[in-house]
């Protein structure tokens, strides 16, 4: 017996959408299977160390009978096999190890992500930048100034981790259900990020109203220590899954034009008081990326905190500028 007819995903019925996902480390190879798993996209799983995409990617779309998802994975080392992609996602650079800042990053991943976006924009033009490098903040300054894209298509993951560390942190200490959970962490990817307790909830209702104010500064320091204490705990590497979900939660908004209102690093031109750094932000995320920037109405107290990070974010940019990458 034979089947007529096209392949189902051919060009008789539609174009897929195409992710390719920079850097095959844990983060990246999370990314890419969730990615898949979700069927979002047909996923291109890039690194300059030749048979790791490749292994990975035939070992997800191995995975695939038994999962049930269906769509092209593939893993390459050439930058020819990302052409036409609607979101590149970062992920390549050297990783936290214990005692280590993610300033210390800075000059070894600055190269690194200017290299991988210079590459990638040349066969993808018209794509939008997801970046998850750290340090973030810095990361995604340079991915803006290499490719030269509005704002709109380059956007830094940062708050949706923060706020996802914040939300399970919040409902393990009121013993209650995460789905009810909701958090916004404002400011740079980093020590100085600023969760807002005001706008934290669970079902509608702000944890100012079911927690002490002791037990809410020390979630808030949990969260901002959240990815070193991990870091502590490997020894030998940093947190993968759920910065790996935190991204493919923004891809999907993208991807599927979801229009979700995620914090978000994005470049500010005046909101928040910013202008000309990449701050993380409730944002907008649809099919043409960054859509809008919401601005909270911020207390005193949230105001400074605010412009504390952005002067660790300032230090940062005067670093890359200082390097000349670009």
């Amino acid at each position: 017996m034979r089947f007529i007819g096209k392949r189902r995903g051919g060009p008789a019925y539609f174009k897929r959408k195409k992710v390719t996902v920079i850097g095959s480390g844990h983060v990246g190879a999370t990314a890419a299977f969730l990615i898949a798993q979700k069927e979002l996209a047909d996923v291109v799983l890039i690194d300059v160390i030749e048979g790791v995409p490749q292994g990975k990617a035939l070992d997800m779309y191995e995975a695939s009978p038994i999962q049930g998802y269906d769509v092209s994975i593939r893993g390459s080392n050439d930058y020819t096999d990302t052409a036409g992609s609607d979101l590149v996602i970062v992920t390549a650079g050297m990783a936290r190890k214990p005692g280590m800042s993610r300033d210390d990053l800075l000059s070894t991943n600055v190269k690194i992500v200017a290299e991988v976006v210079g590459k990638a924009v040349r066969h993808s033009p018209d794509c939008i930048l997801l970046i998850v490098t750290n340090p973030l903040d810095a990361m995604v300054y340079t991915a803006k100034q290499v490719s030269g894209f509005p704002r709109s298509r380059v956007i830094g993951m940062a708050g949706v981790l923060d706020s996802a560390r914040m939300r399970s942190f919040i409902a393990e200490a009121l013993d209650v259900s995460i789905e009810d959970v909701s958090a916004f962490v404002l400011g740079g990817h980093g020590d100085m990020m600023v969760p807002l307790p005001r706008y934290s909830t669970v079902s509608g209702i702000p944890i100012t109203e079911l927690m002490s104010a002791e037990k809410i500064r020390e979630i808030c320091e949990h969260t901002a220590s959240g990815g070193a204490e991990i870091v502590r705990l490997l020894k030998t590497g940093s947190a993968f899954y759920a910065p790996g979900a935190a991204v493919v939660e923004m891809a999907e908004a993208i991807l599927k034009d979801k229009k979700r209102i995620l914090p978000c690093a994005a470049y500010l031109e005046g909101e928040y008081g910013v202008q000309g750094y990449f701050m993380g932000v409730p944002c907008k995320l649809g099919g043409s990326g960054m859509e809008g920037i919401i601005e909270l109405d911020l207390n005193e107290d949230e105001r400074a905190a605010l412009q504390r990070s952005l002067a660790s974010v300032q230090r940062l940019v005067e670093q890359v500028d200082a390097l000349e990458h670009f």
